[in-house]
């Protein structure tokens, strides 16, 4: 017996040894046969022009040497038998620039993969549409964009071709297509096809194609009246995201013998689901969410025996889930939520589901009601049930899930106590979401498994101290990212023990019943982002630790008994909400506030702060300028297999006078409240540069001045509130321009004047008005006087018809050009009357300066002599006249007859030389006369006269002299004649 064992063993030793033995080398024989084979000098050149003309930011064809044999460089495959290269592997290698055409060179070359690299948006190569050899042709993701180049219809050997997720490709038409005969694989997603209306016949001629994949192109119509397409291989076929707003075509049942995947998301189909489609007895993935179908969901469904997957989820069905889904035993993932489906879900429901991992029931008004004691076939990794009916009872069934990493069952209806098999039941959870319900436990009996990332008990009823949660030693190590334990009945103080939360980013332990102060230990938490302690009866000073979470973008202590704002709050400058009102906060506002640059709410009402308002706001960007910060902690996403889901944050806000939730519009919202304090001096006028802001509310303190002029310039203001205060003035014409304000109030300041009209300003109640003794017009029974109307008259955001002041500028404007080209149309047109005037205009000039000047230096002089007994400096003021005499009206005057003068003057007695200076004026008023006479009379008019006249004496020409008297070297021109 025991030499047959041998025997035996010998037997099977020898089948496995043989086939090892001959694989092995097998393989030695091949690799030698490999190594023997070295690169064609051709094919070698070719791919080193191509390197030359790639960008390789990483370095990836680093291998690419003249000095080696190319058929083992990175990328690069050829054929064992011949030494030719037949396939370029360069996916995902960051290459940009240049395709070379020595591409062509590659004769033997039947694969090319250049998808995911970075190309910068130019055209693709047309040259590719020569390389016949090529049967793989792979340019997904590689940045192309423009026209698809028609000559890639040349390529008749093609079996696979990917040109999609591109950035901007398109086609004029796809008749070249026609060309492809041997196309299986065809990936043409987001390529923009809408110019093509016969795309659906084209690409049914194709009797290989196997996949096609038109994700994104812009179509609109799946030829609904077609009653067969030649889809004869097809087996997955993916026309989502698309705009075909029809029904779903009945051609989809003569698809029954091939197709294994169908996508049909996003398209806005409507009516009911055809039982056709159910008809598709291969199909193992349909996805028919994001429509807008109705109707009910057919019993048909039961006959997609090999169904896998199943999204009907986000649309309009009605009516109650058919039975016959939980026949089928294959389906993996179920997804039925966000539609109006109703009535029970019962065991007989997944009565054959023994392969379910992934059930999305949520946001359905169904009722989940199986026995206690129901064991499930299934073992889900991802349950999502969210506000559908699954109590009052805690679901037992949950205990055999061993497996769950996602557990969603907020809003759901569950009451009473939780069972403490809940807490340590299964070790892979990482999502727990049990908000608004009912739940009662204490949380020192929870026990958090080390992978938990999100734990959200928000909304019940459970209660304890929640420093005994937080120093359990059981859960020292862990993973926790966001404990949201807000309004529920927790008191005690907050512990000492945040070091053992590390990965806290999002921590909400609002409205409950803590007390005590914020321990200095909380700065622990360096990776915080979001910290909410409102509505509890915490007291005492913001620890200056928490400055060492810098990463902080949302602070919530309002409702709270603290101190002071403290000056280190301007170091969180990723601080995007800021709420502290309701506080009991004392002192002033702190102007660190104002480095706050990515700050959108700053609620810091209903305090006790005092001081002025920090004219620095303006330094805050994010409210002066549109999304100049990121945004996206609001909502924090966790990834599963087919779905994101979304932990979003939510802040009650005072806007519009009314307190309302914030949650994914939060990200929208810039406010600054600062009511109901002690606030005096003015609204600073910066205020006015916060050009984002949408809510404004400084009621109900102590502030003087006017309100900012240019607080129109404000232009997304929704809401103001400026009441209760001390303000005086008018109201600035600019608030005219606020055209989105739907909330303003101004009563009870000192305002006087006119309501400045608008459409937006005269829409408010009266009381909004109130208590501006000197205010009036609309909305205000009080009408204006007419000095108060006038005195409001400005062009600055009025809006008022003022037709008298329109007719006195138009008739203005219309006189002053009659006027202007009356006189210079005139000038332009008659050549005779512009050369008087000009000549008239330019002695005029000199006549007035030398006039002038002479008239200055005579006064100077005669004052001289006046005060001074020296009898030499009469005769100087003779001299000054006669030589001014001399040069003005002589011709040839020069420095020998001026020396002349001065003699005569110093010899001549003082009555004498008064006697001169007399003559001397009167001589140049009657010189000026004749000037005037001679240039007022017309040019044509002296040459008449003086061809009839006989000849006269010539007068001596009047000369400016303003040549001498400036200085100048040479004697005065005569005036022109």
């Amino acid at each position: 017996m025991a030499a047959s064992f041998a025997t035996l063993h010998h037997v099977l030793f020898l089948v496995w040894f043989l086939p090892i033995a001959f694989s092995l080398s097998f393989f030695f024989f091949k690799a030698e046969s490999i190594s023997n084979v070295s690169c064609n000098e051709k094919d070698k050149q070719a791919l080193l022009t191509l390197k030359r003309g790639l960008t390789d930011q990483e370095h990836v064809l680093s291998s690419w040497s003249d000095h080696k044999d190319c058929c083992i460089w990175d990328g690069v495959f050829c054929d064992k038998k011949i030494g030719r290269v037949s396939e370029l592997h360069l996916n995902y290698s960051r290459l940009g620039g240049e395709i070379s055409g020595s591409l062509l060179q590659l004769e033997h070359l039947n694969y090319l993969n250049l998808s995911y690299n970075d190309f910068n948006c130019t055209p693709i190569p047309t040259f590719l549409g020569s390389m016949f050899s090529l049967t793989h042709l792979n340019l997904l993701g590689a940045n192309f964009c423009g026209l698809i180049p028609h000559q890639l219809g040349n390529l008749s050997s093609l079996c696979y071709l990917s040109l999609g997720n591109n950035s901007d490709l398109y086609v004029d038409n796809l008749r070249w297509m026609s060309g492809l005969s041997a196309i299986q694989h065809l990936d043409l997603n987001s390529v923009d096809l809408h110019r093509e209306v016969d795309w659906l016949q084209i690409m049914s001629k194709f009797p290989s194609l196997s996949e096609l994949y038109l994700y994104n192109c812009q179509l609109d119509s799946l030829n609904p009246s077609l009653g067969f397409v030649n889809f004869t291989s097809l087996q997955a076929l993916d026309l989502s995201k698309n705009h075909f707003n029809h029904k779903i075509p009945n051609w989809f049942s003569n698809l029954s013998t091939s197709l294994l995947r169908l996508s049909l998301y996003n398209n806005s189909l409507k009516g009911n689901i055809s039982p056709s489609i159910f008809n598709l007895e291969k199909l193992e993935y349909l996805d028919l969410g994001l429509n807008s179908l109705n109707g009910p969901l057919p019993s048909s469904v039961g006959n997609l025996s090999r169904i896998r997957t199943l999204f009907l989820d986000q649309n309009q069905l009605n009516g109650t889930i058919p039975k016959s889904l939980g026949l089928l035993s294959k389906l993996e993932t179920l997804f039925v939520g966000e539609n109006s489906l109703t009535g029970t879900v019962d065991e007989g429901h997944f009565r054959k589901l023994s392969k379910l991992k992934y059930l999305f029931m949520s946001d359905a008004p169904l009722f989940f009601n199986v026995n206690s004691n129901w064991v499930p076939p299934f073992q889900l990794y991802h349950a999502s049930m969210s506000s559908i009916k699954i109590g009052p009872n805690f679901p037992s069934w949950l205990q055999s899930q061993k497996s769950l990493s996602f557990l969603d069952m907020s809003m759901s209806g569950i009451s009473g106590k939780a069972p403490g098999w809940f807490w340590n039941w299964t070790s892979n959870i990482t999502y727990i979401d049990l908000s608004n319900n009912h739940i009662e436990c204490n949380v020192s009996d929870i026990f958090l498994s080390s992978t938990v990332e999100l734990f959200n008990i928000a909304n019940n009823s459970f209660y304890g101290p929640i420093s005994t949660f937080l120093c359990q030693k059981k859960i020292r190590k862990n993973k926790l990212e966001i404990l949201d334990a807000s309004n529920n009945l927790l008191s005690g103080e907050l512990s000492h023990c945040w070091k053992y939360w590390p990965s806290l980013i999002h921590l909400n332990l609002g409205s409950n019943n803590l007390v005590g102060g914020i321990p200095y230990s909380i700065g622990a938490l360096v990776n915080l982002q979001s910290l909410r302690l409102q509505n509890n009866s915490i007291c005492g000073d913001i620890p200056s630790s928490l400055k060492r979470c810098s990463n902080m973008k949302l602070i919530d202590m309002g409702n709270n008994h603290l101190s002071i704002i403290p000056l280190w709050i301007g170091e969180l400058t990723n601080l995007t909400i800021l709420r502290l009102r309701s506080s009991e906060f004392k002192g002033y506002i702190p102007q660190q506030i104002c480095q706050l640059s990515s700050l959108r709410v700053l609620d810091l009402a209903n305090n006790s702060l005092s001081g002025s308002i920090p004219n620095c706001l303006k330094n805050i960007s994010a409210m002066a300028f549109p999304d100049s910060y990121d945004i996206s902690f609001f909502s924090m996403p966790f990834q599963y297999l087919y779905t994101y889901e979304y932990y979003v944050e939510n802040v009650q806000l005072v806007s519009k006078g009314k307190e309302l939730e914030y949650k994914e519009n939060l990200k929208l919202l810039r406010l600054i409240d600062l009511s109901s304090n002690n606030l005096s001096g003015s609204i600073p006028t910066e205020i006015s540069d916060l050009f984002e802001l949408r809510f404004l509310n400084l009621s109900r303190n102590h502030l003087m001045g006017k309100i900012p002029e240019k607080i129109g310039s404000m232009k997304e203001l929704e809401s103001v509130d400026l009441s209760r205060n001390h303000l005086s003035g008018e109201i600035p014409p600019s608030m005219s321009n606020l055209t989105f304000l739907s909330l303003l109030d101004l009563s009870y300041n000192n305002l006087w004047g006119r309501i400045p009209s608008s459409t937006q300003l005269q829409s408010f109640d009266a009381l909004r008005y109130i208590g501006n003794p000197q205010l009036c017009g609309d909305p205000l029974p009080e009408s204006c006087t007419i000095e108060e109307q006038s005195l409001n008259k400005s062009p600055i955001g009025s809006v008022e018809d003022d037709s008298e002041n329109s007719s006195f500028y138009i008739g203005m404007g219309v006189g002053f050009a009659t006027g202007f080209w009356a006189i210079c149309g005139a000038l332009f047109f008659n050549r005779t009357w512009r050369h008087a005037y000009f000549r008239f205009a330019d002695e005029i000039k000199d006549w007035i300066y030398v006039t002038t000047m002479i008239k200055m230096n005579l006064l100077e002089k005669l004052r001289v002599c006046l005060s001074c007994e020296n009898s030499c400096i009469p005769r100087q003021l003779q001299i000054e006249a006669n030589i001014n005499k001399l040069f003005l009206y002589t011709r040839d005057a020069d420095e020998a007859k001026a020396k002349e003068f001065n003699e005569m003057a110093c010899k001549a007695s003082l009555a004498d030389q008064q006697k001169q200076l007399q003559e001397n004026i009167h001589a140049q008023i009657k010189s000026f006369s004749m000037c005037i006479n001679e240039i007022l009379l017309p040019y044509t008019k002296r040459i008449v006269e003086a061809q009839e006249l006989p000849p006269q004496p010539i007068a001596t020409p009047c000369l400016s002299g303003l040549g001498f008297d400036i200085g100048r070297n040479g004697q005065p021109t005569d005036r022109p004649d």
